[in-house]
């Protein structure tokens, strides 16, 4: 996915810092979330948290577990479960595709990120790979590098 800049009309609700230290990102893909009318006013407030939230595919169908979206307070009676497991929306060849690559060892999906686009809420699922703790430090290695060149090309 482009950076937010690039793309109209994104507000960006949440981001999964987590997920690409621990998790290197192989494929990126769209996903809208069925969500009640209480959940879309709490993720317009900001109230939510993925950085322990995963997708699996299940009978044909997306699910997303363990994504927190707190409860918003005018609701009412009518509230929601905040860890309640939402269907995705994906099309059928998507679902099939991800099956397919999550039966290979060692892919889970997990959510980047998550949007309002035109109104609709979004999930930018991560197709990834777990990465070994040596792995982790390189990264973060790269990175200090990556920053330090940037600050040398400023002077």
């Amino acid at each position: 996915m482009a950076k937010q800049e690039e793309i109209p009309d994104v507000k960006v609700v949440a981001k999964n810092k987590k997920a690409t230290y621990l998790y290197s990102i192989e494929e990126r893909i769209e996903a809208g979330i069925a969500l009640q009318g209480s959940e879309v006013k709490s993720l317009r407030a900001k109230n939510v948290d993925i950085s322990d939230a995963y997708a699996v595919v299940k009978e044909g169908e997306a699910f997303l577990f363990q994504a927190h979206i707190a409860e918003y307070k005018n609701a009412g009676y009518r509230g929601h479960d905040p860890k309640r497991v939402r269907k995705l929306l994906l099309h059928s060849h998507e679902i099939r595709k991800l099956r397919v690559k999550l039966v290979e060892r060692g892919f889970t999906l997990i959510p980047l990120l998550i949007y309002f686009r035109k109104g609709k809420a979004k999930l930018l699922l991560g197709l990834a790979r777990g990465r070994k703790k040596f792995d982790r430090r390189r990264a973060i290695k790269e990175k200090d590098m990556k920053k330090a060149m940037r600050r040398e090309k400023d002077y």
